[in-house]
């Protein structure tokens, strides 16, 4: 099955980047995954998808509700479709996957989306906070695990190894304001 990872966030904004440094950290467990960083979503997103069987997106979310860090899984139908031009990542993705399917291109017909709980997506720094950057190795390897993206030689390692505390679970929905 030919895989995309789609690491998004925006680097110099704290936590917003921690879907960049998990998709990053896959990359370095196994270099043979094909891993795209990107800032920004919208109808570009069409671009890296195109001709892969499965997508997998690592991002942020903000529901006030979690806790630093929890994995939220997704599917694309967890998701409302939108046309508002206005998200911070400019069309959101169910609306561009499902517009790009209907105009015939070929897009992943395996959709997992990985949202991880932040603190802080407002403070201009390259870095996460604390609370965020401590977790990294263990959020990438838990979804390394879930997704079975762990290269051989890396199977008995620690660091791929699913989170034992910490079930990845879907956020509470939520109304936006």
């Amino acid at each position: 099955m030919k895989t995309i990872i789609l690491g998004i966030g925006n680097p110099i904004l704290s936590d917003d980047g921690v879907g960049i440094k998990i998709a990053q950290q896959i990359k370095e467990r196994n270099p043979d995954l094909k891993v795209v960083e990107t800032g920004g979503v919208g109808i570009n997103l069409l671009d890296h998808v195109i001709g892969y069987d499965r997508l997998i997106i690592i991002d942020s979310i903000k529901t006030g509700d979690g806790t630093i860090g929890d994995i939220y899984k997704l599917d694309l139908d967890d998701l409302d479709a939108s046309m508002d031009l206005t998200p911070s990542h400019g069309m959101n993705i169910a609306t561009t996957l499902r517009l790009g399917h209907g105009l015939g291109y070929d897009t992943p017909a395996q959709i997992r989306i990985y949202a991880i709980e932040i603190l802080d997506n407002t403070t201009f720094r390259e870095s996460c906070t604390k609370e965020i950057e401590r977790q990294i190795p263990t959020i990438a390897g838990k979804i390394m695990r879930e997704e079975q993206l762990c290269a051989i030689h890396t199977l008995g390692s620690p660091l791929c190894q699913p989170l034992q505390n910490r079930p990845v679970s879907k956020p509470k929905p939520r109304r936006a304001r």
